[in-house]
């Protein structure tokens, strides 16, 4: 399908520790991370899984997050990187987005949520229930003005909806892989020169998670996260894909960003 194509984009960055990405490991030690969001345009309707941070975060920071998340995920955004403004730069239509696959809702993943006027916002009903009621170490991730918003929701459940077809043509599937949040979903996408990509989102922050090194610095279910990176692994093993991380330093560099893309 030749006009299926793969954007890579950045919303900044975040600076942060390492034992924040990588659980028990580097106390104190500086690491800044990329956030990443992808466009995927389609015959029958451009896709964005994730969105990036809020516009907000851009203007105050510390006003839309608070004071604690910022100390410990000091973000580094200009206007111009939030997701609108981006799409905006490639010719790309806000009205021309059918779906926004949500990974999950953690402030760092909720910019488009609410900014895309004919698209259905595609997420694990179970995460957007545990996001208006989060577990104490999880409600600091969770930014109620990102995701408490008059959307056409398409909710998942989970395993009775793995691996939903989006356009029902096999070109880009969701896989649910909880346990960073308890309704995570990464994504799959099947091009026709290069091949399969997934999209791990914070189902892998980086390679070292793949790698089963290391846990995230936040998470639901440590088992959960175990199982996910597991399956991760042998649909990439059986698709002969690439894997894309979510937050990875070192691997990002690496993948073309748009305007260049994938097909």
């Amino acid at each position: 399908m030749s006009d299926l194509r793969l954007y890579f984009l950045e919303c900044g960055s975040l600076k942060t520790q390492v034992q924040f990405i990588k659980m028990n490991q580097g106390l104190g030690e500086p690491y800044e991370i990329p956030v990443p969001f992808f466009l995927i345009t389609h015959p029958r309707g451009n896709v964005l899984y994730d969105g990036g941070n809020a516009l907000e975060v851009a203007q105050d920071a510390v006003g839309h997050w608070g004071q604690g998340v910022v100390d410990a995920y000091t973000p580094v955004m200009s206007e111009d990187q939030f997701v609108v403004n981006q799409l905006q730069g490639l010719d790309v239509d806000p009205a021309s987005v059918r779906y926004v696959i949500q990974s999950h809702l953690h402030l760092d993943h909720t910019g488009a949520i609410g900014h895309f006027p004919n698209a259905q916002y595609i997420v694990q009903r179970r995460e957007l229930q545990y996001a208006y009621t989060p577990d104490w170490f999880q409600k600091p991730a969770y930014i109620r003005p990102d995701f408490d918003r008059d959307v056409d929701w398409l909710l998942l459940d989970g395993r009775h909806d793995d691996e939903y077809d989006v356009f029902g043509d096999g070109t880009i599937k969701t896989l649910f892989t909880p346990g960073h949040a308890p309704g995570h979903m990464s994504v799959v996408v099947n091009l026709e020169n290069t091949g399969a990509m997934v999209l791990t989102a914070d189902a892998c922050y980086t390679l070292d998670h793949y790698e089963n090194q290391a846990l995230p610095g936040l998470i639901h279910s440590a088992a959960d996260v175990a199982e996910s990176v597991s399956r991760i692994r042998r649909t990439v093993e059986r698709l002969e894909a690439q894997v894309v991380t979510g937050h990875d330093p070192e691997a990002w560099p690496g993948f073309k960003k748009a305007p260049e893309y994938y097909d």
